[in-house]
């Protein structure tokens, strides 16, 4: 009786709550589409031939080929995103030694706060959202500078949400929600887990043996900050709170879909170039090119062997359904103009429109890193005994543009224009093009002489000003 209730006990403490449970399948299944490798195949989402025994289908697995679009389409979004770093002002904590720890090491393992905001949108990407918890060590200082003494400081860690097995909300009287619970799998050593659940007034810890099923450990001690230091990060928001959207839900069944193509082409291949041959059983066949066969002198003509030819005109086929799977994957994603590795013949307002669509996901996706980050200094302030009144800011356009395109028409505009002014005016666009807007700004102007054809007055130009101005009165580059 008492194994028993042990039993049960532990199954809920390892347990999910509802949303966990109908969730935990198809995050699993984001999640190995976006690692690859051989966390990939041993999902088996190849599909299984009818007869195929497991030592065929395992050899078929081994055999055939992933291409990760969801990590490629996931990478192109980190690229744009952390282009530029945020800009982060401090307010009232301006200065504190432990703000510029956390900079440097915000998760007590090496990795800067910019490093692993990265990862959270990384994560935050492929499940649709993440959880990023605060806690600052317990040592029984009893001021701030035996604190410093000891280098404590705020940090956070990042979790999954395959690692998130419970959380609830509650609404106060303002209407404000926040955690009220969380529940989560802080550490996995084999079959030994270690769960811990937050409330606003205790931290509890349970170590599990999952193997034994029994809990080898069980404390708690108070949660001294009044509230759980927790933030949930989303990629996009979706109707049920805590749970996101994720970039790469749909973009999976397509990769899924081109896995099991390339593996249809290479058994067509195969047969194509080894075709299967069928005989009596005492018929003795040899292997290789050149092989002889050797028939019973009594076997009835009608028995003799013969070959089953195939047709490798499907492999055609089967890579014009990839290459529009691809297509279709980069439309969902809005990257056909930045993933494309050949040119497509996609028209001017086409391609504008594609850039257009792909900077207001990457906008969402870094206003939402930008609130969850201003919540992660609202907790570090609240550590430190201070109210936050800082300012976070993630770049809000990401000016995505075909550079070379756009280059390339306005040389082919400039050897139209006759009117000085005009070609004055082309030219500063095609270096802005060239070097970038500040160019313009940050490059030390060379001073040059300028000559009227005219009058052959000349002058020495000391600004782009006076060089454009110049120029459209007609002087000339000496």
């Amino acid at each position: 009786m008492a194994s028993t209730i042990l039993k049960q006990a532990v199954e809920a403490l390892l347990s999910g709550n509802p949303i966990y449970t109908d969730s935990q399948q198809n995050w699993e299944y984001q999640f190995e589409s976006y690692i690859g490798g051989e966390v990939y195949q041993d999902g088996h989402h190849l599909t299984q031939y009818q007869l195929e025994s497991e030592r065929e289908y395992s050899a078929r697995i081994n055999t055939t080929p992933l291409e990760n679009h969801c990590q490629s389409v996931v990478q192109v979004y980190n690229s744009f995103l952390f282009r530029e770093q945020p800009t982060r002002e401090y307010g009232s904590i301006e200065g504190l030694p432990e703000v510029e720890k956390f900079l440097k090491d915000a998760d007590l393992d090496g990795r800067s706060l910019d490093a692993f905001m990265k990862d959270v949108a990384t994560w935050s990407s492929v499940f649709g959202h993440c959880w990023v918890i605060m806690a600052k060590p317990d040592i029984g200082a009893q001021n701030r500078q035996e604190e410093l003494d000891y280098g404590v400081c705020p940090y956070v860690s990042m979790i999954t949400p395959l690692m998130m097995l419970d959380w609830s909300y509650t609404r106060d009287r303002t209407g404000r929600y926040s955690l009220d619970y969380i529940k989560y799998v802080e550490e996995i050593n084999g079959s030994i887990k270690t769960v811990k659940e937050w409330t606003p007034q205790e931290i509890k810890t349970s170590v599990v043996d999952q193997d034994e099923g029994i809990i080898t450990e069980d404390y708690s001690e108070p949660n001294g900050l009044g509230m759980i230091p927790c933030v949930c990060v989303y990629n996009k928001k979706s109707t049920m709170r805590g749970v996101g959207v994720g970039d790469i839900a749909d973009i999976a069944d397509a990769q899924k879909m081109i896995y099991n193509l390339n593996s249809e082409i290479e058994q067509s291949i195969r047969l194509d170039s080894h075709p299967s041959m069928v005989t009596t059983p005492n018929v003795n066949i040899g292997t290789g090119a050149g092989a002889l066969i050797h028939m019973p002198e009594d076997l009835d003509p009608a028995l003799k062997p013969y070959v089953l030819t195939t047709s490798g005109a499907n492999v055609d086929s089967i890579l014009k359904t990839k290459q529009s799977l691809v297509e279709s994957i980069d439309k969902m994603a809005n990257t056909g103009a930045v993933r494309a590795t050949e040119s497509r013949s996609m028209s001017g307002v086409a391609m504008d429109t594609e850039f257009q669509l792909l900077n207001a996901r990457l906008s969402e996706k870094a206003d939402n890193l930008e609130l969850a980050e201003e919540q992660l200094w609202k907790l570090f302030a609240e550590y430190q005994g201070y109210q936050w009144d800082g300012v976070i800011d993630y770049p809000n356009s990401f000016g995505i543009k075909d550079v070379s395109n756009d280059i390339k028409l306005l040389l082919e505009t400039r050897k139209t224009i006759l009117d000085p002014t005009l070609g004055a005016m082309l030219e500063r666009e095609i270096v802005e093009a060239h070097f970038g807007e500040e160019y313009m700004e940050e490059v030390e102007f060379v001073p040059h002489v300028m000559k009227d054809p005219e009058t052959g007055e000349e002058r020495t130009v000391t600004s782009y000003e006076e060089h454009l101005e110049l120029q459209e009165q007609g002087w000339e580059h000496v």
